[in-house]
């Protein structure tokens, strides 16, 4: 009866199928459908049960947990089995949304139940993530898992239930924007950040040293702490060559790729996103188009933190779109010539600057670097907003770290023999 129901709800909906329809198909007396489920709703919540919508939601997350080495990963694995899950069923999906004034109170009651235990099941599965890479939460990890679950399922409503939205690309442009949102609001300074990254002492002697943040009390009865968002962690030039260098050594596509993150100073979104015809490259200028976010023209610097790396016409960008064989149009590829995502961006990240530092350097410290060095060279703040897509008042830690490195050169330089 489950599978005769699922059949005509796929195919005609639920508002059209009767019970007659169902128990015909299914081979059994209408008086039987209703002995078992009461009615065509009680009926539909058991379609949706067995379906594993709600159901060994548990089970398959647990066993996905060891299948993911980041939180980001996690996410998306997550999102794109939901979203694979329902997007079979878009009949269903529809009447469930269509036809939910029509349920009895102990129907929708099942229903909440459903959707609760779909919740704690991946909670559960954000716990595990969160506690073996040592994250901190600004929420608890059954409101992200609700608020994570609202927003997959209000995606696919409106993608069942309307066309020409215009919302999003498709499916996988919305859970990359999905996962860098959760990135930059759930987790403690806008990014994920490691404790073992907080337990590091500040360094001496050097000018570019990452500014950490105390350790936050992990005791069970620690009151919620939140790492102060005006934290700039640029790296010094030394660090800054070295990056470069071990990304040349792992080819020609990671060293353009640690070319433009410090010579561009955009977020990994906005990489990710760039097209082969989204570059001009000429004898004076060699010019980026971002397309995602903030839309806009970001100049790629030859000269970062000191050294010079090739030049407008020559440059690790260049050579690696030169080296290239295919006529993808993403600007950045993986090995099977796709355009890279997230994930595997900042996996390539992790590559080339695991060994140089314990712990490695954030990917998105790249950016805060290239800001604080347009601002020590001399460039004004309102010019910065416009390239990098952040607000005056954004840039104001960045301006206060860029006077802070500033001071304590001057501090240097006068203490020379007289």
């Amino acid at each position: 009866m489950i599978q005769a129901a699922l059949e005509l709800f796929t195919v005609q909906g639920v508002t059209e199928t009767t019970t007659r329809q169902i128990a015909e198909l299914a081979q059994v007396n209408e008086v039987t459908l209703f002995r078992h489920f009461g009615n065509k709703q009680g009926l539909l919540l058991a379609v949706i049960e067995d379906s594993g919508v709600f159901t060994r939601l548990g089970e398959s997350l647990r066993a996905q947990v060891d299948q993911t080495t980041t939180f980001e990963q996690a996410l998306i694995n997550y999102g794109r089995d939901r979203l694979q899950v329902l997007t079979q069923m878009p009949e269903l999906l529809r009447s469930v949304v269509g036809e939910s004034g029509k349920y009895t109170v102990e129907h929708r009651q099942a229903l909440g139940e459903g959707v609760t235990q779909a919740n704690l099941d991946f909670a559960d599965y954000l716990t595990t993530v969160i506690q073996r890479d040592r994250l901190h939460l600004r929420l608890s990890a059954e409101k992200l898992a609700s608020l994570v679950n609202g927003m997959l399922f209000g995606y696919l409503v409106i993608e069942l239930t309307s066309e020409f939205h215009r919302l999003w690309q498709n499916q996988e442009d919305f859970l990359q924007s999905l996962v860098e949102l959760i990135l930059h609001g759930a987790f403690a300074d806008g990014e994920i950040q490691r404790r073992e990254e907080a337990e590091e002492e500040p360094g001496s002697g050097d000018t570019g040293e990452i500014m950490r943040q105390p350790v936050p009390d992990s005791s069970p009865n620690a009151p919620s702490q939140v790492i102060s968002s005006e934290t700039v962690a640029d790296l010094p030039a030394s660090l800054v060559h070295d990056i470069l260098q071990q990304a040349k050594k792992s080819g020609l596509r990671d060293y353009a790729l640690a070319y433009v993150l410090f010579g561009a100073g955009l977020r990994v979104e906005e990489i990710i996103g760039l097209e082969r015809s989204h570059q001009i490259s000429d004898a004076h200028r060699h010019l980026l188009k971002v397309t995602h976010g903030n839309v806009r023209q970001v100049p790629v610097n030859q000269w970062i933190m000191g050294k010079r790396y090739g030049s407008y016409t020559r440059n690790p960008l260049n050579q690696w779109l030169k080296s290239r064989k295919d006529d993808r149009s993403p600007l950045f590829v993986n090995e099977a010539l796709e355009r890279m995502s997230v994930p595997e961006l900042r996996a390539a990240w992790r590559n080339f600057t695991a060994e140089l530092e314990t712990p490695s350097p954030s990917i998105e410290q790249a950016r805060q670097t290239w800001c604080v060095e347009l601002l020590m060279r001399g460039m004004n703040v309102e010019d910065l907003s416009i390239l990098s897509g952040l607000d005056v008042k954004q840039l104001e830690p960045y301006v206060r770290r860029a006077k802070e490195k500033t001071a304590l050169y001057r501090a240097i330089s006068l203490d020379q023999k007289p």
